[in-house]
This record gives structure tokens, sequence and C-alpha cells, in this order.
């Protein structure tokens, strides 16, 4: 199959966008997320790195840890999590 028009292509493009606008709040949070990423664990910070800075699936994450991908999926939802409300409470 080919794409061929270019409404396809801009869509794949606001898609992007869209997407570009989340990293970019993700980014001003960062600063404000940076000591709350230091106070983790050793274990969760890699986890947290290997996500969103090596963009790994989980799957891959677990390969490299040596536990399932459903393990991976729970940690990281616990990091988020404990991020979130850190967020929360000195925001």
């Amino acid at each position: 199959a080919t794409l061929n028009g270019s409404e396809d292509g801009e869509a794949v493009l606001r898609d992007f966008i869209g997407a570009e606008d989340t990293a970019l709040e993700l980014v001003e949070d960062f600063h404000a997320l940076a000591p709350l990423i230091a106070g983790l664990e050793d274990r969760d910070r890699r986890i947290i790195h290997m996500r969103f800075v090596e963009e790994l699936t989980q799957a891959e994450i677990g390969e490299r840890l040596g536990v399932s991908q459903m393990h991976v999926s729970r940690l990281l939802s616990r990091c988020l999590g404990r991020l979130r409300e850190g967020m929360l409470t000195t925001g």
C-alpha cells in the first residue's frame, strides 16, 4: 500500500506536531522533575532513563533487567505515580 495525496501526510504531520507540543511540556516540567527523579531508587532512575531517554520498549527494559514486561509496566506505573505526586506537592 502506498500513501497517495497530501491529506495523509498532513494528518501525520499534525499528529507529530501534537506530540512535539507534549514533549515541550515535558521538557518544561523536567526542571521540576529532576530533583524528584534524583530521589528515586537507582533501579527506578534507570528504568525512567531507559524508557524516556533511550526510548526502549517495556519488553526491552525487561530483557535488560531480567524481569518480565509486566513487571516493568508495574515499576513504571509506580515511578510515574510517585513523580506525579511529587509534582503536585511541589507545584
